[in-house]
């Protein structure tokens, strides 16, 4: 008797277990949902599914979404974009809202957006609802040397043709702040700038910004304008800066070459009066001059010397005691 309880058991176990893969292999429920929302799909599809690796629910739930919104999809291709790597689910809710929208997106165009890794479920509410990008502030300089520093509001809308190879919010950002420095740059004053500052929003949407990405501007908003430094009183101080010190530099380079030529000079004076002993001494020898001579300029030497340090003295404000003669 313990034997039959240990055999039936066992087949039951076995029974169930053999349930249990013959249901993942064949969604039953999965099939009996799909034939009672109208969506035709046969039982050997199912098990193809499970044998290409493919969840049966990631593509029948979307099918029956889109049958019931009353579009006509393929489940051949609903599987091929899944074993592609693409989500199934976001392309279905995203073909249902542009057909809400009246915005035609065929299905091939929303894979492609999906593989090529945007959200095309964004991309269809952005085309319903348009969205606004804040630029960073944006420093740029006018003519008259004043920095003005203005932040933007740009409303794009997706372009859902170009969404494939084209560019992002990075590349519309990049634009708009090009066009806005050109644009107070161009501006012969800042004031200019603060009084009208809807002509940089002008200036900006003519230059065709959202040609090559996938928006389209609406509209470029200036959201707010400040004042910044004064540049070029800034630049102006720094060449004066830099002027005074090419100037200091010169002037000391002339003062280095007047003292050089100074000590020049007064190395040919000493060379000069080393000559004068050679000279009296070549005299003697020669007889042409003699002791006498030689003693009276010496004294006159010397008179000289003293009457020049008296006439010094008497410069500076000291009492001239000379008698007269």
């Amino acid at each position: 008797m313990e034997g039959v309880l240990i055999t039936f058991a066992v087949l039951a176990v076995a029974l169930i277990g053999f349930l249990s893969f013959l249901l993942y292999f064949v969604p039953v429920g999965l099939w009996i949902t799909a034939v009672f929302s109208g969506v035709r799909v046969g039982l050997g599809t199912l098990v193809g599914m499970r044998l290409r690796k493919v969840n049966p629910g990631e593509i029948v739930r979307p099918l029956i979404s889109a049958t019931k919104a009353g579009l006509d999809l393929d489940i051949g291709q609903m599987e091929a974009h899944s074993l592609a790597g693409g989500n199934v689910a976001r392309v279905v809710t995203a073909l249902i809202s542009a057909d809400r929208a009246n915005i035609e997106l065929p299905w091939k165009r929303a894979t492609a957006i999906d593989l090529a890794g945007r959200d095309v479920l964004e991309a269809v509410r952005v085309s319903v609802n348009p969205k606004v990008i804040q630029t960073p502030r944006v420093a740029a300089v006018a003519r008259d040397g004043i920095q003005v520093i203005a932040v933007a509001r740009v409303t794009v809308r997706a372009n859902i043709e170009r969404l494939v190879g084209g560019a992002g919010e990075e590349t519309i950002i990049a634009r708009v702040g090009e066009g806005t420095v050109s644009s107070i740059g161009s501006a012969a004053s800042h004031k200019q700038v603060l009084e009208n500052p809807d002509a940089i929003s002008k200036f900006v949407l003519e230059r065709g910004l959202d040609a090559g990405t996938a928006y389209e501007i609406l509209s470029i908003d200036i959201a707010d304008v400040d004042v910044g430094r004064n540049i070029g009183a800034e630049l102006q101080t720094d060449q004066a800066e830099a002027d005074k010190k090419i100037a200091q530099a010169k002037a000391e380079e002339r003062r280095a070459m007047a003292v050089a030529e100074e000590q020049e000079m007064r190395a040919r004076v000493v060379e000069a009066e080393a000559e004068v002993p050679r000279a009296l001494a070549e005299a003697f020898r020669a007889g042409r001059i003699g002791v006498l001579d030689h003693y009276r300029m010496e004294n006159v030497r010397a008179d000289t010397t003293m009457r020049r340090a008296l006439a010094l003295e008497d410069g500076n404000g000291s009492p001239d005691t000379r008698q007269a003669p």
